[in-house]
């Protein structure tokens, strides 16, 4: 009589154990997708080298051409322009001088952040 009493108790016991781990919800153990990356506050920075068409100091924007393409960039308080180790300001590049330009894109405009200057090539000499 008290094996059987142990025997209902127990598979009572087991019942609602196993019934208890059923209805818990299921660890994921690095089963679950990853949460998305935040996306990214930073536009990317792309290039652009040609030949300065024009420079507007008051309104901060340079126009670069390379063959028929031309960009207008406009240029902010964080725009590092440099020609070799020497730093210039916006109103040092002159039409003509050959430049690289990095910048982003930001709605419509193209926002330079870094421009490199160098002088024209000189023509070649003829004899």
């Amino acid at each position: 009589m008290k094996k059987s009493i142990l025997l209902v108790v127990l598979l009572t016991l087991v019942a609602f154990v196993s019934g208890a781990i059923a209805a818990a919800p299921p660890k994921a153990a690095g089963t679950a997708p990853a949460p998305a990356a935040p996306a990214s506050t930073k536009a990317k920075v792309e290039k652009f080298s040609g030949e300065v068409k024009n420079v507007d100091a008051m309104a901060k924007s340079i126009v670069v051409a390379k063959g028929k393409e031309e960009k207008t960039f406009a240029t902010d308080d964080m725009t590092k322009i440099m020609k070799g180790k020497e730093a210039l300001k916006l109103e040092d590049l002159k039409a003509g001088m050959n430049v690289s330009i990095e910048y982003k894109k930001e709605m419509d405009k193209n926002i330079a952040v870094a421009i490199k200057a160098s002088a024209p090539k000189a023509a070649p000499k003829k004899k």
